[in-house]
């Protein structure tokens, strides 16, 4: 009988998420009775050790015994129980160099590592994530940083709140300032910015007229990829041919930072795409931006001026337009940018968070592993298994091996 061992989370800063609450260890079992899943104890999930014994499921402080190990961030290397098969969050397939070391023990220790970045659906959409989560808390930290920045209104932070219902609740009433917000990305991030700016009943506006009006109450502008980018030879853009050509594209956001006071990034980014603009943007006296809050959250990214990741406790800093350099937040100073990029924001719904990306493991996965044999979906996702890198991995064999 297949094991599932659920790992307790030893990356710094510490992670509270979990792959599964205490009720879906439950469903699950119910579900599948060829599974049996066992809960390493820990002191800082958001679902406590209590909560998992409380649906029957077993704590146990050794799962070498376990067939299959879940858990949420990078595995610390130590931990790591050789012939195993993992699911976390790898951080590998862009042959992060920060990794390498992971992805060396990995290879080293014989584990069939199965990213969940990489659990794709046969079109390669992606299966899981915390994407909605990070949109959400992303756009709500925006607005608490303009508060705390300008005032006209008071927010609290997310991880103040004990779930999403009671952030929800905490808007009613709230009257927000008129100024003009820019979002950008799709998919589950920019799901998440919108429910949020929606529920706060901001009125949407097109592109011409954000661009070209005032308003007397807040709105905001959705930028998706074919208001971001064209081709520099014609103008035109195609998905397809912007992800496999994304260097021969240029931005088109500038404009709108030009008339926008905050900025709500959510797009994906990699280093092949045009920025969304450069530092030598910020000295033109018309950039507009004084708030961003940088979901995507890539240094020196999308957003240039993003100088590092911050934290939950510390999310803000300033960024000097004149100097380039990093600032105390909150100034009274028009050279200065606030900049929130915390990197781990479905933190602070971690019971929300997690219950989201359990419910689509249950779908997907565990009936792939409650089966046996080869699945698609798992293999699609497999970084290396038994020493060698998986199909679709072969290309970091430099990373891996050397």
């Amino acid at each position: 009988m297949p094991r599932i061992g659920i790992v307790r989370e030893g990356k710094t800063p510490q992670d509270n998420r979990v792959p599964f609450s205490p009720k879906q260890c439950k469903e699950i079992m119910q579900a599948h009775p060829s599974l049996e899943i066992w809960v390493q104890p820990s002191p800082i999930r958001c679902f406590s050790d209590e909560e998992y014994a409380s649906q029957g499921i077993r704590l146990e402080e050794d799962l070498s015994s376990c067939d299959i190990l879940f858990g949420v961030k990078e595995a610390l290397i130590e931990s790591l129980i050789p012939n195993k098969t993992y699911f976390f969050f790898s951080h590998t397939k862009k042959a992060q160099p920060y990794n390498q070391k992971l992805m060396k023990a990995l290879i080293e220790k014989r584990i069939r590592m199965v990213d969940y970045e990489c659990l794709t659906h046969d079109d390669g959409h992606r299966i899981v994530g915390f994407g909605f989560w990070a949109g959400v808390v992303g756009a709500h930290n925006g607005l608490l940083n303009w508060s705390r920045k300008f005032g006209g209104f008071d927010l609290k932070p997310v991880y103040t709140f004990k779930d999403f219902q009671a952030l929800k609740d905490s808007y009613e009433g709230l009257v927000l300032p008129n100024i003009k917000i820019a979002i950008t990305g799709s998919g589950r991030v920019a799901s998440g910015i919108l429910d949020v700016v929606q529920y706060l009943d901001i009125a949407e506006v097109n592109n011409e007229d954000f661009l070209s009006k005032d308003f007397n109450y807040p709105v905001y502008v959705h930028l998706t990829g074919e208001e971001l980018y064209q081709r520099k030879d014609n103008g035109s853009y195609q998905r397809e041919d912007f992800h496999l050509h994304a260097d021969a594209y240029k931005c088109t956001f500038l404009p709108y930072a030009k008339k926008a006071d905050l900025l709500v990034n959510g797009i994906y980014w990699d280093k092949k795409i045009p920025r969304l603009f450069e530092l030598s943007d910020l000295s033109d006296p018309d950039f507009r931006l004084k708030v961003i809050s940088d979901i995507t959250c890539d240094e020196n990214g999308s957003v240039p001026c993003n100088v590092g990741a911050s934290t939950i406790a510390d999310p803000v800093y300033g960024f000097n337009k004149v100097s380039l350099q990093k600032e105390k937040p909150y100034i009274n100073n028009p050279n200065i940018i606030d900049i929130m990029a915390v990197d781990n924001l479905p933190n602070e719904l971690p019971r929300d968070a997690s219950k989201y990306f359990g419910g689509y493991l249950m779908s997907y996965v565990i009936p792939a592993l409650a089966q046996h044999g080869s699945n698609s979906i798992i293999d699609r996702a497999t970084i290396c298994v038994n020493g060698e890198l998986g199909l679709e991995f072969l290309y970091l064999q430099h990373y891996a091996f050397e």
